[in-house]
């Protein structure tokens, strides 16, 4: 059974930092790109920023320099540090993992809640 558990959400205030965790069971970790998208009420799901399994990134250009994505292969977990928090940034983010082989399979989190406010 595939499981992916997001954690690190919370409430900030403008300018702040939050790091999420997300760890992995059920899957090769190695063979997957894990991601970070977010959903604001509204509003589409949106790629925040991807890490490939070469730990090659790719990040959205609202959060360009303020955040980064990592991961650690030996503990099947992704993190996203994301620093100078802004209001817009408040959504429900998702981890994902897309298989990179094939047969391809993606796999979401539940999702953690990120709140910027004053």
């Amino acid at each position: 059974q595939v499981q992916l558990v997001e954690s690190g959400g919370g409430l900030v205030q403008p300018g702040g930092s939050l790091r999420l965790s997300c760890a992995a069971s059920g899957i090769v970790f190695s063979e997957y790109t894990m991601g970070w998208y977010r959903q604001a009420p509204e509003k589409q799901r949106e790629l925040v920023a991807e890490i490939e399994n070469t730990a090659a990134a790719n990040y959205a250009d609202s959060v360009r320099g303020r955040f980064t994505v990592s991961r650690d292969d030996a503990k099947n977990t992704v993190y996203l540090q994301m620093n100078s928090l802004k209001p817009e940034d408040t959504a429900v983010y998702y981890c994902n993992a897309d298989r990179i082989f094939w047969p391809s399979a993606v796999y979401w989190g539940q999702g953690t809640q990120v709140t910027v406010s004053s």
